[in-house]
Formats: C-alpha cells, structure tokens, sequence
C-alpha cells in the first residue's frame, strides 16, 4: 500500500532543476519573478461525475486538469512558470497515477511549467490545480478593456467537444470514427499559450478570456466588465470539423454556447486586423473575426446577413445545471 509521501515521491517528485527558488518537499514553494515581471495566479477543480465521466482515462485526464489552468493563462498573455497539484483519490492505484503523472507532465514539459507542490488525500476523484505565471505590467489581457468599435476574435474551432459530449450522453449519434475525432476536442484541449503571449506583447487585443462555458456566457463576462455590449455573426462562428458536418441549427447551438472549447475570445482594433491574423500565422492559429463590440449595452445575435436571430442561448452554470 502506497503512503501519501510514496505516492508524492514515486509519480510527482521531478530531480531535474526547475525555474522555482525551492520546489516540491518544504511548506511552501518559492518562486521569483523575473525583474520587472507580474505574477498571475488561476485555480480549476475538476470533480469525477461533474467536469469528467467516471472511470476517464487518467492520461487524458493529467493533460486535461492542466490544460484548463493554462488556457486561463493564456487568456491573460501570462507565459507559464509554475503550478501546484491537489488531489483527492479513492485509492492509490499505481497504473492510474503513473497514466494520469504521464498525461499531466507531457503537457508540463511543452510549456516549461514546473509541478512545485500541492497535496494528497484519500476521498472521492477531485482534482484541483493552481498555476502560476508572468507578464509585463500593463500588458494582462483583462474582461475589462473591450472599446467600442473593437473587433471580436475568436482562436480555433468551437464545438465539437460539446457535440461529443451529446454523443456520449445519447443525446445525438455520432458514428464512431467521428466521436473520438470530436472527443479528443473534449479529453484534450489546447491552451493558446503562444497566441495569448503574442496578443498581450504589442499589445494587439483588449480584452480577452478563454471559452469554457460557451461563448454567448462568456463573452457576456467581458461586455459586463467593460461596460459594453456586442453584435455577434453565429454563422461566422469557426465550427470544429465534425460539427461542420452537422446541421445548421445545431452547428449554431453548440458554437454559441458549447462549452468546454478552451479557445480565445478576445477584442482588438479594427486598425489591428493585419497584425492579429499575422499573430495567428506566426503561432500556428486559426483566428476568425465574429463581431463588434458596440456602445449599446445588450447581446444581439445575428446571421451571415445581419439579420437578427431569435436564439435561446445561455452559458454553463455549475449550479443552475442538473
């Protein structure tokens, strides 16, 4: 029977030098900035039966649990230094924690973030992590900057891991070289570290946030905070290429409020449309203009004429859903 320490020693303790002062076997972790350098700091907890199915597989799962703080980051233009894991297991099952170890270190190494502390205990599967990272003062990407007249910008594709999600719970059918092909969108997001650094650097964008919970609730975070409101083209949204497969109704629906995308929704000039389209070349991104931010409060919702849509479309809420 593994001992909360083994278990910390044999799949989370890591010899090779990282970028903290001290790491994993102390109180407290230390860190220093660069000089002239911000810290920002995000938390994500993933709970079995409620962000992922039971029985998940654990490398997917390492790389998901992670992935989720570093989109918060990049949300904000802050390059990746460091992040803490705490766990809650059943048990200490070797074969899950070394699959699980795996998944969350390959992402780790690929964006130099260093694992320097947490906790364990036994409990029902919870997973929480708290990154850390640094940016130039003045440069964070913040919900409150959006201007009217600013452009919104959308990075990848929307939808296919809420389409997945669908198939899974029977809602829809999905044959099955399509369902994994739309759940690795759901089992494996991508962070846009390089286009969030790319953003916040000249900088290009506003106002920026990572979609997690659909994109007409979260980009209502940001005309909240900025005190302003949107026009926003639906059929431009990019579909994941299994949801462009679908049809029209439902290629709407789960790229306006999917969730669980994990791309950038951010705003930018409209002086500023070469060097965003140039910052996605240069990172390897799709980027896709869908609307303007306006000086009218409010969300209006649109087709590729620009025509209004009567769509019923709402964010995740943790506590308003079932």
């Amino acid at each position: 029977m593994l001992s909360e320490f083994d278990l910390i020693k044999r799949y989370f303790h890591r010899d090779r030098p990282g970028q903290a002062v001290l790491g994993i076997g102390d109180d407290c972790a230390l860190l220093q900035p660069a000089p002239g350098r911000q810290l920002a700091i995000s938390s994500d907890m993933l709970v079995e039966g409620r962000h992922f199915f039971a029985g998940a597989d654990p490398r997917m799962l390492g790389h998901k649990a992670l992935a989720v703080n570093l989109s918060d980051l990049a949300a904000m233009g802050a390059r990746p230094v460091a992040f803490t894991l705490s766990l809650a297991l059943p048990q200490a099952d070797p074969a899950w924690l070394e699959d699980f170890s795996q998944g969350l270190f390959a992402l780790a190494d690929e964006y130099g973030c260093e694992l320097v502390g947490g906790d364990t205990t036994k409990g029902p599967l919870n997973i929480c992590i708290t990154v850390f990272g640094e940016l130039q003062p003045g440069h964070a990407l913040r919900r409150d900057a959006a201007r009217a007249g600013d452009d919104i910008w959308i990075s990848g594709t929307l939808g296919d891991a809420r389409l997945a999600l669908a198939a899974y719970l029977d809602e829809i059918a999905l044959d099955p070289g399509a369902l994994d092909q739309a759940g690795l969108r759901m089992h494996m997001p991508a962070p846009r570290v390089a286009l969030g650094l790319a953003l916040a650097a000249a900088p290009l964008a506003h106002a920026a946030l990572d979609i997690s919970d659909g994109l007409v609730g979260d980009l209502g975070h940001i005309l909240a905070a900025s005190n302003v409101g949107a026009t926003l083209d639906v059929d431009a949204l990019p579909a994941g290429p299994v949801l462009a497969r679908q049809s029209a109704a439902l290629r709407r629906r789960f790229t306006a409020a999917g969730g669980d995308d994990y791309e950038l929704c951010f705003t930018a000039p409209r002086d500023a449309r070469d060097a965003v389209l140039a910052a996605g070349r240069e990172t390897g991104t799709a980027v896709t203009r869908v609307g303007t931010i306006d000086a009218a409060p409010g969300l209006r919702l649109v087709d590729a004429a620009g025509q209004l849509l009567d769509l019923r479309l709402a964010g995740w809420d943790h506590f308003a859903a079932g």
